[in-house]
């Protein structure tokens, strides 16, 4: 982002909402004292004033307020620059290391779509948790195994068994594709720890046997 561009101001005070609350108020008071002329009819201007002094001054005190909003926001500017946001100096990257950076965002997107498209066929809820599946996958813990030949990565559960199925999944797909890691000639292997069993003797927590009880009722 450019240090001189122009930002819309967030929330210019006063705002509308102010303006019009102000222009009510003062259209209330109005008809007010339409009413109050309708319905005790003075003799004089002078004797109606000064009998509804009051009223005459709340309209003014609104008209007045309705002004100085109204001058304040047409002296408020439309935009600001970036350096007035904050205190802290704006950094600008140069121009190639900003394109690489754009390069290296628009890599990661695309292999992440490519991984919700493998996990489709695998996750009924594809749509709306596939990404937010994935960045649990990518946080999640893992061991991390080299041999001769291979290089294993064992993640953990994930927090749901059917998301655990789901990363199985996701993980022979990636398996079968015999990926070697950059640099070696180590095959990757991906795999998912399996959950802890829940019996009698390891009855697990009561959120972890409600959902063994229902994985098991799912046909």
């Amino acid at each position: 982002m450019s240090i001189q561009q122009a930002l819309a101001l967030p929330s210019p005070p006063p705002s509308n909402t102010v303006v019009i609350n102000a222009r009510c108020s003062l259209r209330k008071e109005a008809d007010q004292r339409v009413i109050v002329v309708a319905e005790r009819h003075r003799p004089t201007m002078r004797g109606f004033k000064i009998a509804h002094s009051k009223l005459g001054k709340q309209l003014r005190k609104v008209r007045a307020h309705l002004s100085r909003l109204l001058n304040q926001r047409r002296d408020l500017p439309k935009r600001v620059e970036v350096r007035e946001l904050s205190e802290r100096t704006v950094v600008k990257l140069a121009t190639e290391r900003k394109h690489l950076t754009d390069v290296m965002k628009m890599v990661a997107y695309q292999a992440e779509s490519d991984l919700v498209a493998l996990l489709r066929p695998h996750y009924a809820r594809v749509d709306q948790e596939g990404r937010t599946l994935l960045h649990e996958l990518f946080a999640t813990a893992g061991d991390i195994r080299v041999s001769d030949c291979e290089l294993t990565i064992t993640l953990a559960p994930l927090s749901a068994p059917h998301r655990t199925r789901a990363a199985e999944a996701l993980c022979e797909i990636l398996d079968r594709m015999a990926t070697t890691f950059p640099g070696s000639r180590l095959r990757i292997r991906f795999a998912v720890r399996p959950p802890p069993r829940i019996g009698l003797a390891f009855p697990g927590s009561p959120v972890e046997r409600t959902a063994a009880k229902a994985d098991a009722a799912a046909p």
